[in-house]
Order: structure tokens, then C-alpha cells, then sequence
């Protein structure tokens, strides 16, 4: 059997904890190790984490002072050493046969190092949404394809708790960088498709995300500007990394930043229509539009505002049904979720 090292690192989320490391405990089909790291939490994870630890297969450290997030994840991804490797939140869970799935794709094609599938939402341990478990569609993307996918959209297209990676390649492109603290795994999947094909296993289900209040991606990077920074600068971070082997990157990265200034001047026509102007930063919106795309006065999107400026926020709402580009905006996006349900991309 394949053997796989999952890292959960864990912080004030004693009271998930168990259910994640259970989850990922009764997976059949592939030998795993796990550890725990504990960062300097201040509730009972400690003693959980002790207790789960009584299982040879788990291993438990906890640190004495905070190191954050991303040191913590580097560190357990520099521990492990089985064949493949998965990083899970003390908040998520895995869906039964997800690391067999996964494992048998990436022993079926060398030439990958990242296996995906599908994460279900989901808030409460007792509630769990139905998974689909059978066997799964192997799509097989070229890694510089899946690239251009990403940049087609601006965005990830993984949770996180869903993908299983090749330990060898984890350990050639490195760990997640400090400075990326919202958007670190799209960069990441980016240097991975850098170096080999990506697969999406469609047709089944392979983790559980969580979401409540106290998750980051609700809280801490909730604003639409700062998120758009934060996709940016992933991006350029694997376009401006002469280490990073893509073909045609000059394009792909101009491709990107068009997309990206889209969005941002997208948000600010909305704030308009939805007479939001005052909670919605308009004028910063635009301002990283004209600095993200060269051409950004040549889009659609940024004429649209510019009218809307100019009839201003007591008329412009009362014309918004019939902004066209918007209703080709939401079609476009209604397309791509469903893409992205069917394909993963």
C-alpha cells in the first residue's frame, strides 16, 4: 500500500480536533502518519492531542510560543516522508476513501504531483452533507494547461484540505511563503503544475471544509480589495520566480492582471448599482485596476464605471438592469462554477 504523511496543524480548535484526526485515521487502503502541531494553542488541544497520540500512528509537538500559520505548516511539511503527503486543518475532515482515491491516481501517473478532487462544506460534525465515494474520473492536466486555467480566472481552485501531493515534490518547490498569508495555496499548485501534470478526480467527493464565523477566510481577508491583492501577489510571485520554469509566463501573467483588474472594477460598478459607494472602497478599487493592467482604461468594465461616476450614486443604481456587461459577467461566472463542479478547473 501507498503511505501517506497528513499534517494537522492546529491552533485553539480543540474541539474539532478529534473528529479531523478520526477522519483521517479510519481512511482504508493506504498506510498514514500523522502529525499533530499544536501552536501554543490556549485550550484543551494539548490534551486531545495527547490522548489521540496514544495511536502509533500519530505523532504529536506542540510549540511553546506562536509561530503562525505558515511556519507551522512548513514545518510539518519538512517532516513528512511517506510517499504522499497531505496538509488538513484541525477543522476539516476527510471523506472515507479519499486518500485510497487519491494515493491510486498518482500511483497510476508518475508524472503528476497533485491529486484533487471535491471539498462539501459543511459546519457540524453531526451534519455531514452526503459524500460521493465510488471510483473516481482521473482527469489528467497538462501542468502548464492548468496554469492557464488558473490565470484565465484569477483564482485557486482548491480548498486546501481536498488535494494530496507527491512528497518528493513538496520537498523540490519548497514550502508556502510568509508573505502570501491568504492566497499561499494558489501559488502553490501553481509551482506544482510548474513541474508535472495535475489530476482531478471527478465524480467523487474527497474532503469535508468546514465553515463558521471563526474561519480566516471569513474574517481576517474578508474585504474584496485585499483579496485581490493577495491573488496578485501570488501570481507574480510564480511569474517573477526565475526558479519557476512556465512556458509563455510574460503572456499568462498580463493575462492574469487583465483578469484582476476586471474584478476590481467589476466590484466598484456593483457598489454603484447596489448604493454601497460608502462602504465600498470605489476609488481604491480603481486605483489597483490602472496599476494591476496597462490597458485597464480600454475595458468595458472601467468605461462602465466612468458613467456611472458621472450620473452618480442617486441615478446610476436605477440603470443597473440594464448594465449588460454585468448580466454577461454573471453568466460567465454561473459557467464557471459549473466547469469547475464538473472538471475541477
Amino acid at each position: 500500500m501507498s503511505s501517506v504523511s497528513v499534517v494537522i496543524p492546529c491552533y485553539n480548535y480543540a474541539h474539532y480536533l478529534r473528529g479531523c484526526v478520526e477522519s483521517v485515521l479510519s481512511q482504508e487502503g493506504v498506510d498514514v502518519q500523522v502529525l499533530i502541531i499544536d501552536d501554543a494553542s490556549s485550550d484543551d488541544t494539548a490534551g486531545v492531542a495527547t490522548d489521540l497520540a496514544r495511536d502509533a500512528r500519530v505523532t504529536f509537538w506542540r510549540h511553546e510560543q506562536n509561530r503562525g500559520h505558515i511556519a507551522t505548516y512548513n514545518e510539518g511539511l519538512a517532516w513528512a516522508s511517506c510517499d504522499y503527503t497531505l496538509l488538513l486543518s484541525a477543522d476539516d475532515m476527510l471523506v472515507p476513501g479519499a486518500l485510497r482515491r487519491a494515493a491510486g491516481a498518482l500511483d497510476t501517473y508518475p508524472s503528476a504531483g497533485l491529486a484533487y478532487g471535491r471539498s462539501l462544506l459543511f459546519a457540524e460534525n453531526d451534519a455531514l452533507p452526503p459524500a460521493r465515494t465510488g471510483e473516481p474520473r482521473v482527469d489528467r492536466w497538462s501542468g502548464r494547461d492548468w496554469i492557464e486555467k488558473r490565470c484565465e480566472t484569477a483564482t485557486g481552485c482548491i480548498s486546501s484540505p481536498e488535494a494530496v501531493v507527491r512528497t518528493s515534490v513538496q520537498h523540490a518547490v519548497g514550502g508556502y511563503r510568509p508573505e502570501l498569508t491568504a492566497t499561499g495555496d494558489t501559488e502553490m499548485w501553481m509551482r506544482f503544475a510548474a513541474r508535472g501534470d495535475v489530476l482531478f478526480l471527478g465524480g467523487v467527493d474527497q474532503a469535508y471544509y468546514r465553515r463558521h464565523p471563526q474561519s480566516m477566510s471569513q474574517t481576517t481577508y474578508s474585504a474584496a480589495l485585499v483579496d485581490l491583492q493577495q491573488h496578485r501577489a501570488a501570481f507574480d510571485a510564480v511569474f517573477d520566480d526565475p526558479d519557476v520554469v512556465i512556458a509563455d509566463r510574460a503572456r499568462l501573467q498580463e493575462k492574469v492582471h487583465r483578469v484582476l483588474a476586471r474584478k476590481a472594477l467589476r466590484i466598484a460598478c456593483r457598489a454603484y448599482d447596489r448604493r454601497r459607494i460608502d462602504r465600498v472602497p470605489v476609488d481604491d478599487l480603481e486605483a489597483f485596476a490602472l496599476e494591476t493592467c496597462a490597458s485597464a482604461k480600454r475595458l468595458p468594465e472601467y468605461r462602465a464605471l466612468q458613467r456611472r461616476r458621472a450620473l452618480g450614486p442617486r441615478v446610476a443604481p436605477l440603470l443597473a438592469p440594464f448594465a449588460l456587461f454585468a448580466y454577461v459577467a454573471w453568466v460567465r461566472d454561473k459557467l464557471w462554477w459549473r466547469r469547475w463542479a464538473l472538471k475541477g478547473v
